[in-house]
């Protein structure tokens, strides 16, 4: 693909104009271009992606060599909420894996959307085609899945600028006295544990939403909406302020153990703007039956 700098992209970053000029992919992967030696200035090769483009310089960008994907399609009976040739909304169950890795090459979510779905994008990389966010492996709820990089890089826009509505519904220890708060803690990896996250001066920004729905003894029902998505946000931050996620084995370990379940964390709500028609869509979805049955039995 050959792109011409107009006097708009004077004297700007060869990264920063392309990001301009080509707006299906993603600055992440324009950068792999430049810096695996893809891109051209006039017929040169160029590795650097701080160079500075001007006025009627001539740019080729050749695309990345796609590896073939050696992942299997599995059917995996995924409920697929909504689908259309841009997007897809799947509603996660408790137990599976989002997409490979660490040793897990089967059972995934990604397994069942290549059985479900001709087309998704792998502007993410070839491990986690059609995946723009993700939900822990026992957390349950919905996600959105890009079809293509146009979807996959409106998507990942959206959620950059908190443009998409993302509601939790979790089930934590102890009773939360305030109808509602926020928590703006930083979040980074833990220092004294480093498959943890935890709240350190350093960092990055992290921001929870959380409102009271009921209040059980011991035990409270919340909603928690998030504006930033940090690894493990809501499951750190429920427990910095002390009430962390029923049945959270790694942030509410001095805590007691309800069931074999996992964490009681339901990505209930999500909405966005659809990529190609730029529509408001919004889905919503049930507690699954473990949450709902455990609830009942606080009752």
């Amino acid at each position: 693909m050959e792109y011409k700098i107009n006097d708009e992209l004077n004297n700007i970053r060869i990264d920063k104009a392309l990001s301009i000029l080509i707006t299906d992919k993603s600055r992440s992967y324009i950068l792999k271009c430049i810096e695996s030696g893809n891109v051209l200035v006039n017929g040169k090769v160029i590795t650097k992606p701080s160079l500075k483009v001007i006025t009627n310089d001539l740019v080729t960008l050749n695309e990345l060599e796609r590896k073939p994907l050696e992942l299997e399609s599995e059917n995996l009976n995924l409920d697929i909420v909504y689908q259309d040739n841009d997007v897809a909304v799947i509603n996660k169950p408790k137990g599976m894996v989002v997409h490979p890795g660490a040793g897990v090459n089967s059972g995934t979510l990604v397994n069942g959307l290549l059985y479900e779905m001709d087309d998704l994008s792998d502007i993410n990389g070839v491990i986690r085609p059609g995946i723009v966010h993700r939900i822990d492996k026992d957390t349950t709820g919905l996600l959105m899945i890009a079809k293509n990089d146009l979807a996959a890089k409106s998507l990942m826009d959206q959620l950059k600028a908190h443009k998409c509505n993302r509601v939790y519904h979790a089930l934590v220890y102890g009773t939360i006295l305030e109808s509602k708060g926020r928590i703006n803690a930083p979040i980074g990896r833990d220092p004294n544990d480093r498959k943890k996250m935890a709240v350190i001066k350093d960092g990055k920004e992290a921001i929870t939403n959380f409102k009271v729905l009921k209040r059980f003894k011991d035990f409270t029902y919340i909603e928690c909406r998030l504006e930033t998505g940090r690894t493990h946000q809501i499951r750190c931050h429920l427990e910095y302020i002390n009430h962390p996620l029923v049945g959270d084995q790694t942030y509410g370990r001095k805590r007691k153990i309800i069931g074999d379940q996992g964490q009681f964390l339901h990505a209930k709500t999500i909405g966005f703007y659809h990529p190609r028609t730029n529509e408001w869509m919004e889905f919503d979805s049930e507690l699954p039956k473990y949450f709902t049955d455990f609830m009942n039995e606080l009752k």
